[in-house]
């Protein structure tokens, strides 16, 4: 039986950091495909998922607003009053797959952690969201296994390319272009971008 899973989400000028290959528009509509493509694994497992997010939008998905666009306080909220084991995955994942989530709920710990680039957390999956508190932003993955220490619950680190490739950077696109078979690839493909080997080292370019 899959949990419950939370998404968190921007519906509005997400994904800044793409601005330099992608239109403020391209940037929703991508966005939109990428949380659909994980809607999508979630809906093969069988999961609830609830988008918790800056705004409300046009999705027949569960939907809570984050207060005052605070993701951890709307999230800190929730947790404490979920009887039930819950994923919380963050919304630019598109190359996350059934497996690679069966995996992460198979975990005989209390809670089983993928660290994204950076020091962030892309997925987090708890037995006991009760016991637990989430602080996002910044060096996040070293915060939220010390918060689990605290709180005396034993974690699994996994290691998983699907989990841990979130699309921030024009580089990811690469990625995507590479492993990628969902919604969001495809928009990629519609909009021109195609892989470039230039001196070895694979990227991207856009056709206009």
């Amino acid at each position: 039986m899959c949990p419950h899973a939370l998404i968190p989400y921007k519906p509005k000028n997400p994904k800044t950091r793409l601005s330099s290959v992608l239109e403020p528009e391209e940037r929703e509509k991508f966005a939109s495909l990428m949380l659909e493509d994980v809607l999508g694994t979630l809906k093969e497992m069988c999961c609830m998922p609830v988008i918790v997010g800056t705004e409300l939008f046009d999705s027949e998905v569960v939907q809570v607003t984050v207060k005052d666009a605070d993701l951890n306080q709307t999230l800190n909220e929730i947790l404490p009053n979920t009887i039930h084991d819950v994923l919380i995955i963050m919304a630019d994942l598109p190359l996350a797959d059934e497996a690679s989530l069966k995996r992460l709920v198979a975990t005989e710990t209390d809670m089983a952690i993928v660290p994204g680039r950076g020091g962030g957390t892309n997925v987090i999956y708890l037995k006991e969201p009760s016991k637990f508190r989430v602080n996002y932003y910044g060096a996040s993955f070293l915060k939220h296994l010390k918060i689990a220490e605290e709180a005396g619950l034993s974690v699994e680190v996994i290691d998983s390319f699907r989990l841990h490739t979130d699309i921030d950077e024009p580089d990811d696109l690469v990625e995507l272009l590479i492993h990628g078979k969902g919604k969001s690839r495809a928009y990629l493909e519609e909009l021109g971008f195609t892989l470039s080997d230039v001196k070895g080292r694979v990227g991207i370019v856009r056709k206009r």
